[in-house]
């Protein structure tokens, strides 16, 4: 696991740190998984690069500043159990996996959570289950959750999301505007949520149902020449 090891580092310091995510535990993560292995092998020497990438069937994965920034803004303590909606590759579900005690990662494509779930595995990581399932709807059968985690944006906050979010809990997901897509982040206080923090982002849209293996999307959009510049997130149609 070497391998790339200092363009990590070198990755952490500039694109994470330097930038004002300071949470050492989050840098640690970023340090430590090999983002290489969740980006195609054409893409691997830019995988450290500030900008996302093309994972496959028109998905990407997020650039780096954006999986530190909202991985810090769930402020996980290491005892909680998290629901991430949107596995995509699966380096969003790594990062969360070294700093919580239990992650569910739901995805619906089906072949991306099968191949996120075998990159995990091949890192050795058993505190994370990928299932493809369509996220809009939560995943009740392990509610609720300490926190939950959109990589994908919405027209509106979903309720089944909410009504499984524990009691003091944050849920982070980026929510249309008018024109503009803002990250929220909001916490469930009894029966009231507040909204405690927002910024500007941009992902591609959260959609509903499973999708199965499609031959003519698997590649789609992968190229080496890719400048990245599309929206980011795991969860493009």
């Amino acid at each position: 696991m070497f391998e790339y090891s200092v363009a990590r580092r070198r990755m952490v310091r500039e694109q994470i740190a330097e930038v004002g995510i300071t949470d050492p535990a989050v840098l640690k993560a970023m340090e430590e998984v090999p983002r290489h292995l969740f980006v195609p092998k054409l893409l691997s020497h830019r995988a450290h690069q500030p900008s996302a990438l093309p994972i496959g069937y028109g998905q990407t994965i997020s650039k780096p500043f954006t999986v530190g920034l909202m991985t810090s803004l769930l402020e996980l303590k290491g005892h909680e159990k998290v629901l991430e909606v949107g596995s995509g590759s699966g380096y969003q579900g790594a990062i969360l996996s070294h700093l919580a005690r239990e992650v569910v990662s739901v995805e619906r494509i089906a072949p991306l959570a099968d191949r996120a779930r075998e990159t995990l595995d091949t890192l050795g990581l058993r505190n994370i289950t990928v299932i493809a399932h369509d996220g809009i709807t939560g995943y009740a059968d392990h509610a609720p959750f300490d926190s939950i985690m959109v990589t994908a944006c919405a027209p509106h906050l979903p309720p089944h999301l909410i009504s499984q979010l524990k009691d003091g809990g944050h849920l982070l997901i980026p929510i249309t505007t008018g024109d503009e897509q803002i990250l929220y982040r909001y916490q469930r206080q009894g029966q009231e949520v507040v909204v405690e923090q927002s910024v500007s982002c941009r992902f591609v849209p959260l959609l509903d149902g499973v999708k199965e293996a499609d031959a003519q999307l698997e590649n789609e959009s992968i190229s080496e020449n890719d400048t990245g510049s599309g929206p980011e997130g795991d969860h493009l149609a």
